[in-house]
């Protein structure tokens, strides 16, 4: 999706997203979304691999991980397996990180109790 762009809608889908316009809607991907430097998006995303360099404004949700370079904004919740903030980035939300890996730690170390 090209700079000068905007649209509205929905993406649903598998593969790998790439914003650099403006988008108004939910993203839900088996894959990753990409979101450029001077790109905006207005709402939910679900994907894989979540990489904001541009504005988003809505929830990240099941993420992977999600990765917030330094032109990076984001005014919503996230939930991910893990968050990489660069200096610069800026955020307002409540984010929620880690416990995907926790659970595999957990259930990994429970194995090698009872030899």
């Amino acid at each position: 999706m090209s700079a000068e762009l905007t649209i509205e809608g929905k993406i649903v889908g598998s593969g790998h997203i790439r914003i650099a316009g403006k988008f108004k809607g939910d993203v839900h991907v088996d894959g990753n979304v990409s979101l450029d430097a001077g790109a905006r998006l207005e709402g939910q995303v679900k994907a894989s691999v979540v990489s904001v360099a541009g504005e988003l404004i809505g929830n990240i949700e099941n993420a992977r991980r999600v990765e917030l370079h330094e032109t990076g904004v984001i005014n919503g919740d996230v939930k991910a397996g893990s968050l990489t903030v660069a200096a610069g980035s800026r955020m307002r939300g409540q984010v929620e990180f880690g416990y995907e890996t926790e659970g595999r730690a957990k259930s990994e170390t429970k194995g090698f109790g009872g030899a």
